[in-house]
Formats: structure tokens, C-alpha cells, sequence
């Protein structure tokens, strides 16, 4: 007996945790003003926006330093779009090169900007981190706003303020919203005390949800929540976004807007703004996203797509070789896998650890030398394990720096350290505590081929966006027979039935 599409619907809710009316009402239908939070339950963002003001009024330069990450660039974007809004002249976007310079903030940037006259630093999905540098920037007179969404190390004292939802003390109920969307809502309150003053008329600040979508598809975190309706509404933008170069990659990937999906931003998108960054040129993809005219449009999505060619070469070659490495140490036995060579570069690794993580369900770091001979690397939770959890677990003096959260982080090892790195950090996987592992083949519920129905098809639309913490539904059909079955996609990567 054939099931309708309705039952469906709710009993795949309810094996999600939606199970009151008023919560179903809510995740099938959210209200960007109803289901949003008040950006100023955010702690310090009073003063930062007062300062940001008092910057503008003042004609003071400010410098935003966002991350090289599809976070952090399309933050940098929406704040761009944001100053030239408001009619500020006097700033600048400050992208760093992420094998030159590294994750954060650093000191010749600090520089250069202190240099160039900056009064206000703003950061964009980091700062949090960055204890020494904030001291350093301070003594060269600068205000540092910091408005990110990784773990705290500790407290900041020398930031002029700190918008972070995980920062002790903060009473914002949301804290997995991504590092863009820790900035958006910095605008948003910035225009709800301050707009009319900048003659920003109220709302404006939604056309940046197409950026904010973007991130927070990008950056793997939880599609519940504030962040179901940010991407929901951001997703809705982007289907009918003016910017030119957003348009033109569109069109040169195929992707047909009207019909745009998160698939298409995880699969064809976000790759190609983190490839720009992994290839050190991550000014390519922020020049295309935050392009005004259509003139070299067409040259910075052919940029673009060199880059995103060259760096699944390299990527491929770097994954053979962990996997080498991986089969002679008999990985599969092991809680923990931990590679490295001085000739890998640390920008690339986080995609292979990503592939042994999921493959092999348990933690993976992987380390690499970068252009200033730092011993740096990625790594990427597996089988429950916080990997930010694991990095704070490790004996003092192994770990030079480190962040992240509990699904990836980045870190430095000291010189001495990096032989006896998979011992130490064994040795701190076995004091913390590891959550529930859950089956990767689990499927939400078995169906017969008379339920499918265009009204199933309706019913399913409207639980996406899909990703993290709302992952598709999975569905068994028994004794169904495949009459073809063929592979697709340019590297004959996917295949489908029939």
C-alpha cells in the first residue's frame, strides 16, 4: 500500500527532532524577521558598531582582514558592499596569502596596514586566535574588531571588541553561525542603529544573503537553526543576484540560476573560491564575486577555472601519495592517522585529509612546510572526535598554534616535535571523550516504487537546504531491478541508474 507523500514528510521531521506543529511550521517555513536573532544579543557589538560609526563619521581608514577560505572571502565581499553603501572611501580589503602568510592575522600585515594609516581593524572568520597580534596592533594605535566563529583560546584583552558567539560570556542563542555570517549580522546591527544616518534604507542588507549562503554551505556547518534560514533566504538571492560576476560563473559552469540548489554552490562554487586561495591567488576569487562592471569578468572566471584544473592535479597527486603512506603504516588498525613531508604545501592538505577522515572514520593531521619554513598543517575530525578537543588535549610545547573547530582546524608544530606528533597526539585522544559514531549507510526509511510521486518530490523540496545536521533523506527500495546504469560528469566520476 503505497505511502503518501505527507506521512512521509512528517515522519522524516520527526526522525530529525522536528516534531511539534510549531516546529515543523517553522523549518518548512521560515521568517527571516521571526526566526533570525537580535544581532546586538551579540557580545560587544554595541561598542564595536559605535566604533565602526565614529570610524566613517571620522573619515578614519579601516582595513577588513578576512580569512583566504569560501568563509571568510565572500565576508570580505559583503563588507565591501557594505562600505561602499554607507559612502566610505577610505578603506581597505585585506585577503592574505595562505601559504606566504598563513591562517590569521600576522605581523608584516599589521604592518602594512599601520602604514597605510588604518585606525580600525575589522577581521572576517578570524582574529579569535591571535592574542600577540592584537597586543602588536594596538601598539601601532589601531582598534581591532574582531568578528569570527572558532573557539575561543582564551580571553582577548587588547581587542577593542570581540564579536564571537562562542567567546565565554556571550548570550547569543546561535553559536554555529559561520564566520560570514558573524559579519552580516555586525552590518545588520551596524544599520539597525546607525542606517538612516547613512542614508541606508531598512533591508537593504538582505541582497547580501546570497554571500552568507555561500559561507555557510562552504564552511560545513550545522544547516539548523539561524543558519537554515540565512541559507534559505540567501539561496532565494542568489537566484536572482545582479552581480555580474556571480552571473558569468553561472553561466560558464552551466548552472542555471532560476533553479540553483546548494549542490550547486557545494559542488561547482565553493571549490573554485577555495581553489584560488589554495593556489595563493585568492584575490581572483574576491575580484570576481564583488565585480561591479563586466569588464574582465570573462578573464577572472577563466582565472578561476586555471585554478581550479591546476589545483585537482595537485591534489590528486598529493592524495596518492598519503595513501601510500597510509597503506605501509596499516591505517585502518590506527585511531589516529598522522602524515607528513616537508615538501607538501599545508594549503592543499585539508581536502586529503577530508578523503582519509571520511574514509577511514577517525581524526587525520597531515602537516607540510609553508613559504616562511613554519611546519604547518590541516586536519579533520573522524569517528566522533573534536579535532579542537584533540588539538587543546596535547602536551604544552607540541603544538606551536593551533585553531579550528570540532569538524577541521589548522596548526604549526614545533621544529623538534614533528617526529613524535602521532604519539603525542594518541596519547591526547586518550583522555577525551569521544561522541557516538553513526552509521554512514543508515537509511531514513524503506519506500516501494508507487510511492514516488511528483507530490513526494514537492514534499522533500521543502526540508532542503540539505548539508550538515540536515543531511538528504536515504531511501531503500527492496528487489528493484537496474535496467542501465552509466557514469557522468567531466571525469566520469558519478554514476546513475535506470
Amino acid at each position: 500500500m503505497a505511502v503518501d507523500a505527507q506521512s512521509i514528510l512528517n515522519f522524516l521531521l520527526e526522525k530529525r527532532g522536528v516534531k511539534t506543529p510549531e516546529a515543523k511550521a517553522t523549518f518548512l517555513s521560515p521568517g527571516f524577521e521571526k526566526h533570525t536573532h537580535n544581532p546586538f544579543l551579540l557580545k560587544d557589538m554595541d561598542k564595536a558598531v559605535e566604533r565602526l560609526c565614529q570610524a566613517l563619521k571620522n573619515d578614519e581608514r579601516i582595513a577588513v582582514f578576512s580569512d583566504y577560505d569560501a568563509d571568510g572571502i565572500p565576508g570580505a565581499v559583503i563588507f565591501k558592499d557594505f562600505l561602499d553603501k554607507v559612502g566610505a572611501k577610505n578603506f581597505e580589503i585585506y585577503i592574505p596569502h595562505r601559504h606566504d602568510e598563513g591562517f590569521g592575522l600576522n605581523m608584516s600585515a599589521i604592518d602594512e596596514i599601520a602604514d597605510r594609516g588604518a585606525k580600525v581593524l575589522i577581521t572576517i572568520d578570524c582574529g579569535i586566535a591571535d592574542v600577540k597580534e592584537i597586543t602588536y596592533a594596538k601598539s601601532k594605535n589601531i582598534d581591532v574588531i574582531i568578528t569570527d566563529h572558532h573557539e575561543a583560546h582564551a580571553d582577548i584583552k587588547d581587542a577593542y571588541a570581540v564579536i564571537d558567539p562562542k567567546q565565554n560570556g556571550c548570550p547569543y542563542p546561535d553559536k554555529n553561525i559561520c564566520g560570514s555570517g558573524v559579519a552580516f549580522k555586525f552590518i545588520s546591527a551596524f544599520l539597525q542603529k546607525y542606517g538612516t544616518k547613512f542614508n541606508v534604507t531598512s533591508g537593504w542588507e538582505k541582497w547580501l544573503l546570497d554571500m552568507v549562503a555561500i559561507a555557510t554551505l562552504s564552511d560545513m556547518v550545522s544547516l539548523t537553526g539561524e543558519n537554515r534560514v540565512l541559507t534559505h533566504y540567501g539561496l532565494l538571492v542568489m537566484r536572482k543576484t545582479p552581480r555580474v560576476g556571480l552571473n558569468a560563473l553561472f553561466e560558464k559552469l552551466r548552472i542555471r540560476k532560476k533553479y540553483l540548489t546548494e549542490d550547486d554552490i557545494a559542488f561547482s562554487i565553493t571549490p573554485r573560491i577555495n581553489a584560488a586561495s589554495r593556489m595563493g591567488e585568492p584575490e581572483q576569487a574576491f575580484k570576481l564575486l564583488s565585480a561591479g562592471k563586466l569588464d574582465d569578468v570573462e578573464v577572472l572566471v577563466k582565472s578561476l577555472e586555471h585554478l581550479n584544473n591546476e589545483r585537482k592535479g595537485t591534489v590528486a597527486a598529493l592524495v596518492k601519495e598519503v595513501r601510500k603512506i597510509v597503506s605501509e603504516r596499516n591505517a585502518p588498525d590506527k585511531k589516529i592517522i598522522v602524515a607528513g613531508n616537508p615538501h607538501w604545501r599545508p594549503s592543499l592538505l585539508g581536502l586529503a585529509a577530508n578523503s582519509f577522515a571520511n574514509e577511514f572514520s577517525c581524526p587525520v593531521f597531515l602537516w607540510g612546510r609553508d613559504g616562511e619554513n613554519m611546519i604547518k598543517g590541516s586536519c579533520r575530525s573522524g569517528g566522533g572526535v573534536s579535532v579542537f578537543s584533540l588539538m587543546q588535549a596535547v602536551r604544552p610545547g607540541v603544538l606551536v598554534d593551533f585553531g579550528g573547530h570540532s569538524a577541521s582546524g589548522g596548526f604549526s608544530v614545533a621544529e623538534g616535535s614533528v617526529h613524535t606528533l602521532e604519539q603525542e597526539l594518541s596519547l591526547a585522544l586518550g583522555g577525551i571523550a569521544i561522541g557516538e559514531e553513526v552509521e554512514k549507510d543508515e537509511y531514513d526509511m524503506q519506500l516501494l516504487p508507487e510511492d514516488v510521486s511528483w507530490q513526494l518530490y514537492d514534499a522533500l523540496s521543502a526540508l532542503s537546504p540539505f548539508g550538515v545536521g540536515n543531511k538528504k533523506p536515504l531511501f531503500l527500495f527492496n528487489d528493484v531491478k537496474i535496467r542501465a546504469a552509466r557514469l557522468f560528469g567531466k571525469e566520469k566520476q558519478h554514476m546513475e541508474y535506470e
